[in-house]
């Protein structure tokens, strides 16, 4: 079995997790400014999730015996329009990460990479919950709209989120 495929592919999902992050924390950002901290707040734990996911390939690939290679980051944007272009984005950006995850899973398959395809079976799920999660908060932000007495709920409600270990 040639695992070069799956070790490239894995290297650069690396990438794409530290990238998530990046685009996350940039998110974070853009609420703290406008001291919507509860919603920086998700997006920061929302970073911080992301980089544990870089580090769950990181490791993987180290334990398959691997060369870990990593890529550089592109700068994530920073100049958003509004808070639902935000939330868009961000679910957006997760069936892109859902569909590379998904590559890496047929790559495995078809060469017969079982352990691979085994420790993707997370992420799959792991996807599955990120996109209802964000599409979820797209419908709340956009019933929220321009009501600044549901905005701060909205805003108190996601101040709520905690890392959990094991994200």
């Amino acid at each position: 079995m040639n695992r070069d495929i799956i070790y490239n592919l894995l290297n650069s999902q690396i990438a794409k997790e530290q990238y998530a992050a990046q685009l996350y924390l940039s998110m974070s950002a853009w609420f703290y400014e406008r001291d919507l901290d509860g919603i920086a707040n998700y997006f920061r734990i929302q970073s911080k999730e992301e980089l544990m996911h870089a580090e769950k390939f990181f490791d993987f690939l180290n334990d398959l015996g691997g060369k870990i290679v990593l890529q550089s980051v592109e700068q994530p944007p920073h100049d958003f329009t509004d808070a639902q272009a935000i939330f868009e984005k961000a679910l957006e950006h997760e069936k892109l990460v859902t569909q590379s995850i998904f590559a890496i899973v047929k790559a495995a398959n078809e060469i017969g990479d079982y352990s691979t395809a085994s420790f993707l079976q997370w992420f799959v799920n792991e996807q599955v919950e990120e996109e209802a999660t964000a599409s979820q908060l797209i419908t709340k932000i956009k019933l929220v709209k321009d009501n600044p007495s549901a905005l701060y709920l909205f805003d108190q409600e996601l101040a709520q989120r905690v890392l959990t270990p094991g994200e």
